[in-house]
């Protein structure tokens, strides 16, 4: 290190030091690239310079340099005036236009403001012909950015003066202190505004650059600082507010994807509440519609959705047709038991006990079974539902808390069961899916508790009126259902249960006791379809293993449009979205999804927190 000890020899110590580390270093250094590493490290030319940085810091500071004049600008203007007079030498004419440039100014009244220590803005003059009745005005004086200033005004319907509507937190004026809300605005940049539109003061101020000063008349009384609450809301529809012809602001807005975290910072004002996206560094908040006005928005403008009509059919069975059957409780449609594919294999998987979860009939079945399940009439399709925000806070699993419920949802085909199997295959000792419950007679090879859980009918349709299943529904004369006990079950285990369920049913499983992590399969293209199905079977019925068809283009268009309608008016409560293009990678990225909702912390609705 001889170039290192002779480039700094006026800081010995240090440089000694650094010299001497290569080799104090030698006996913990094994491996000679180690070694190398460090000797060129210690060379390294940027070192230098960081450390020569340092020493002359270090000088600075000791010897505290004072400066020989603290008007150096004045000096040079006087210079000049004196020299004016013999421009014809040429080192005084060459000196007179040195002094003249315009970044010479500014180094020398730089220098004069660090000399002066004089660092407060200069602020105008108040004018000469002030009226002493007139309202105690401010002068405020702020630096515009690229960043807007963070602040919306409107006009008076009354008076018609100019206020300021409300302060964007975290933005420019917010942060300067010096601007509230209810100031009346009097001029911009000595432009005076009461005969202005909002309209025209905004193109004012887009168009100034560096300072704007504005001349304002404080409110009466000023906002005291308010401390940010710790409100937090999950988007459940996507914005984008220069789409919205109803914001005061469009610049002031904030865009937003469904499914993002909202920092909500301001909801003082009924219609626009201000916000930012959770775990973002930019300080300032924008607007976004508030959750009553938006609910109001889409009440207004929601358009009616229609399912397939295999899913909107009516029971014949009208003895479970009374206000106590269908109180809380979800009845379903039979629409295909069981559809299995699995990518390049041509034989079609053979579901066994465990996996028939969604009691659904194809379309063969329909014809010739005539007793179909009832799906009521206020939860099939709940188009009073408004989706806009719901609060949530983080959450993370304790060792020994119960595991979130799993549940799949997803159209006929699409290989939720694939996915399960897979799940259950890859680990039986932490996966799981629940037993269901039938009235129909127990087969000779059957066993109670295995393949389902075996009650007579008249149990079961007292269950049905004491809101125990899920989904329930008849084929062939007996009931079938999933039963919220048999959740409970496979949670007791400390298990992960699995379970797949028509969408409608999902809101009465999102309570604190499951806290449903909510799993959309979603199907590829119809290429892909045509494709990655040509082989696979449906299983069209019940007890019938050995019974299947190919897939259809009907098969594949209805797929497709099932679950476009799924995710228009439910997919705010979907969690997870997995296309199931190739099934190994669908369920790889379930698996990872699973483990990090296991490990890691969430976000979920406040109420399962606090109940």
């Amino acid at each position: 290190m001889p170039a290192l000890s002779t480039t700094m020899g006026h800081e010995p110590g240090l440089y000694e030091l650094l010299a001497a580390l290569p080799s104090q270093l030698q006996p913990h250094v094994s491996r000679p690239e180690d070694s190398s590493f460090l000797h060129n490290m210690f060379r390294e030319r940027s070192l230098h310079s960081l450390i020569k940085i340092h020493t002359r810091l270090q000088l600075y500071e000791e010897i505290r340099p004072l400066p020989v004049v603290k008007s150096v600008s004045s000096l040079a203007s006087q210079l000049s005036e004196e020299l004016q007079g013999k421009i014809s030498n040429g080192d005084i004419k060459e000196l007179l236009a040195l002094l003249s440039r315009p970044h010479v100014k500014s180094l020398l009244t730089v220098h004069d403001t660090v000399a002066q220590k004089n660092y407060d803005p200069e602020l105008p003059p108040l004018p000469d012909d002030l009226d002493d009745d007139e309202d105690s005005v401010k002068i405020i004086r702020l630096v515009k950015n690229k960043e807007p200033l963070g602040a919306t005004i409107r006009r008076d319907d009354h008076t018609g003066a100019i206020l300021v509507a409300r302060i964007m937190r975290g933005g420019a004026a917010d942060r300067s202190g010096l601007i509230h809300v209810g100031d009346e605005l009097k001029e911009v940049n000595g432009i005076p505004v009461e005969d202005k539109k909002p309209e025209e003061i905004i193109r004012i101020l887009a168009q100034s650059q560096g300072a704007i000063t504005f001349k304002v008349v404080p409110a009466a009384k000023e906002e005291a600082p308010v401390k940010e609450p710790k409100v937090f809301m999950k988007a459940l529809f996507d914005y984008n507010p220069l789409e919205d012809k109803a914001i005061p602001c469009k610049e002031a807005g904030l865009a937003f994807k469904k499914g993002t975290v909202l920092h909500i910072v301001s909801q003082d004002d009924p219609t626009w509440w201000q916000a930012k996206h959770q775990g973002e560094a930019n300080p300032r908040a924008g607007l976004i519609p508030s959750k009553q006005f938006q609910e109001r928005r889409f009440a207004v403008c929601q358009p009616v959705v229609t399912l397939p009509s295999s899913l909107l059919r009516s029971s014949t069975r009208r003895s479970l047709d009374t206000p106590q059957a269908c109180t809380s409780s979800c009845v379903l449609s039979l629409d295909d038991v069981e559809v299995e594919f699995e990518d390049g294999d041509s034989s079609g998987l053979q579901v066994g006990a465990g996996f028939r979860r969604s009691f659904r009939l194809s379309r063969r079945d329909k014809k010739t079974n005539k007793s179909m399940y009832e799906c009521k009439k206020s939860e099939l399709y709940d188009t009073a539902d408004v989706p806009t925000y719901e609060e949530v806070t983080q959450y993370r699993r304790q060792t020994r808390a119960k595991h979130r419920l799993v549940v799949f949802v997803g159209p006929t085909g699409v290989g939720m069961n694939a996915l399960k199997r897979k799940l259950l295959i890859s680990d039986p000792q932490h996966f799981s899916v629940t037993i269901p419950h039938t009235s129909r007679p127990k087969k000779n090879q059957e066993s109670n508790g295995v393949e389902y859980h075996f009650i007579a009918k008249h149990l079961f349709e007292t269950d049905i009126h004491n809101n125990k299943f899920i989904e329930y529904g008849e084929y062939k004369g007996n009931y079938y259902g999933t039963s919220l006990d048999s959740i409970r079950s496979v949670q007791a285990k400390n298990k992960v249960c699995l379970i797949d369920i028509q969408p409608h049913s999902i809101k009465h499983l999102r309570t604190a006791e499951f806290k449903p992590f909510v799993v959309f399969i979603k199907p590829p293209s119809l290429e892909r379809l045509r494709e990655t199905r040509k082989h696979a079977k449906f299983i069209s019925g019940k007890d019938d293993k050995a019974n299947g068809r190919t897939f259809t283009e009907e098969d594949f268009l209805e797929m497709v449009r099932t679950a476009q309608l799924m995710e228009t008016q439910y997919g705010h409560l979907f969690e997870k979205v997995i296309v199931n293009d190739d099934l190994s990678a669908a369920f790889s990225e379930l698996r990872l999804a699973l483990n990090r909702i296991e490990a890691d912390e969430h976000w979920v609705p406040v109420s399962w927190t606090h109940s």
